[in-house]
């Protein structure tokens, strides 16, 4: 009976596609202060009045939707006919991480998929105002390994991997769960995506590494967008199968069982599918060489910083990755993403020697005596020691003695040889020749060493005579 209406609902889309209210719906008109038993705060009678008008019962079945991207939750809410229309969206307030599934603990990602909401994962005493536990993980990331525990749809404004709203919009939000299961709804189906998985954003994502996983959720996706009813979902060789009638049970790890798509349903996807890749194949011409760059959390939050402007710190909304992403060519990201990875890798090498130091240093307490270096200093020569000076040469006139090139020893042939080309030096008075006399005896009497050589070179050695002692008298003058 459920495949016979879906098939009859399919047939007809085109018809009922105007039956669903696409509005942005983003306000509500709670006040909770206000409220004074929030799990049993009744709707507002804007929203019954808008329930009445679209033909839904206040206790008729819900279904959410939640797109990443874009940053909304949609309510859901099936009609007098049994199919779902859009009552109203919401603006996430936070989520954390970027696009993508969520894989282990800690990892700060918000689930994707489909999850199965049950009256007992419904909690009016969480600390974050009011909270339903998405159920994460479902059958399909068990069988993938994939972990984490207690991701919500709450209030608060602040997420650690959950999807946050405002108290005011989680109490309309719960009310409308509640109500729900009242009307006698077994469970709520989540469809959480990662944007609206329509033939542009797949291209403008088809280089994502998470690709993959949603054009599995895409076949779900499609199927609500034609039967505007949730699909059955069961999992199999840790696949997601959606509306499958099959010959045996599902075992989410296992082989899957014989299986097959409703006829009508069947003809329904062929035509929307065509539509599709139709458009999918100008949305390759329009991107051709280009990618798309998928802003970070904290870029997203950049964009929105003012929105936390005389709020609480747990206020902490993080804006949707459409304002803070951008198309890029692929040159252009390449570069761009090998410099945030030296970025990220030169705030690791800093975060550890931060580290280190603080272990060094007992978190600063005691801070080590530096150790002696251990590269050996050049050692200073020592200055060659000048020969004292008597103290009767403190009264000599003549000018202090100037390192003087090294003189050329000659010996007594080579004067002997040099004598007969010396010129006669000019006369001189008596006096001249008396006051020349010391300064030429003290000239004579020093002797230098010779310039350096090889080492293996012998050197001659030279034998300094003592200067000689002036007379007494003739420290007084010339």
């Amino acid at each position: 009976m459920r495949f016979r209406n879906l098939v009859a609902s399919a047939a007809i889309v085109a018809a009922l596609a105007g039956c669903t209210n696409e509005t942005l719906d983003t306000t509500t008109s709670v006040d909770i202060k206000s409220v004074k038993n929030k799990t049993d705060y009744q709707l507002s009678a804007p929203m019954i009045r808008k329930m009445s008008e679209l033909g839904m019962q206040k206790q008729a079945p819900i279904a959410l939707r939640i797109f990443k991207e874009e940053g909304t939750l949609e309510v859901w809410k099936a009609n007098t006919a049994n199919r779902f229309q859009l009552l109203k969206t919401y603006k996430i307030c936070a989520w954390s991480g970027k696009l993508g599934p969520k894989v282990k603990e800690g990892d700060r990602q918000a689930p994707e998929g489909f999850y199965p909401l049950f009256p007992h994962q419904m909690n009016p005493n969480s600390n974050y105002y009011l909270a339903i536990n998405t159920g994460y993980p479902n059958a399909f990331d068990k069988a993938n390994g994939r972990q984490g525990t207690h991701l919500m749809i709450h209030g608060a404004c602040s997420s650690s991997g959950c999807y946050s709203m405002t108290d005011e919009q989680m109490i309309e939000i719960f009310a409308l769960a509640r109500d729900s299961f009242k009307g006698g709804q077994e469970s709520v189906q989540l469809q959480a995506f990662p944007f609206r998985m329509t033939a542009e954003n797949m291209a403008r994502h088809r280089n994502n590494p998470n690709i993959d996983f949603w054009k599995m959720l895409k076949v779900g996706y499609d199927q609500f967008e034609v039967t505007k009813r949730p699909p059955e979902v069961n999992v199999c060789e840790k696949k997601y199968v959606f509306n499958q009638q099959a010959s045996g049970a599902f075992n989410p790890s296992g082989q899957c069982p014989a299986m097959s798509t409703p006829p009508a349903l069947q003809v329904a996807m062929a035509g929307f599918e065509k539509t599709y890749q139709t458009d999918y194949d100008k949305a390759m011409k329009k991107y051709d060489g280009m990618v798309w760059y998928e802003p970070s959390e904290a870029e997203r939050k950049a964009i929105v910083a003012k929105q936390r402007v005389g709020r609480e710190l747990a206020y902490a909304p993080t804006g949707n990755s459409l304002d803070a992403g951008k198309m890029m060519k692929a040159s252009d990201l390449e570069k761009k993403l090998a410099e945030q990875k030296e970025a990220e890798e030169t705030k690791q090498a800093v975060e550890i020697q931060k580290k280190e130091l603080e272990k060094a240093t007992d978190g600063g307490k005691h801070v080590p005596v530096p150790a002696a270096n251990p590269v050996p200093q050049p050692v200073m020569q020592a200055a060659v020691e000048q020969p004292k000076k008597s103290f009767w040469s403190l009264f000599s006139k003549s000018e202090p003695e100037l390192q003087m090139p090294a003189p050329v020893v000659i010996t007594p042939d080579q004067q002997a040889t040099a004598a007969p080309q010396a010129q006669p030096a000019p006369a001189t008075t008596a006096k001249q020749a008396k006051t020349a006399a010391p300064v030429a005896q003290q000239q004579a009497a020093t002797v230098a060493a010779p310039p350096a050589t090889d080492a293996t070179a012998e050197a001659p050695v030279l034998t300094e005579e003592p200067p000689k002692k002036r007379p007494f008298w003739k420290i007084w003058g010339n």
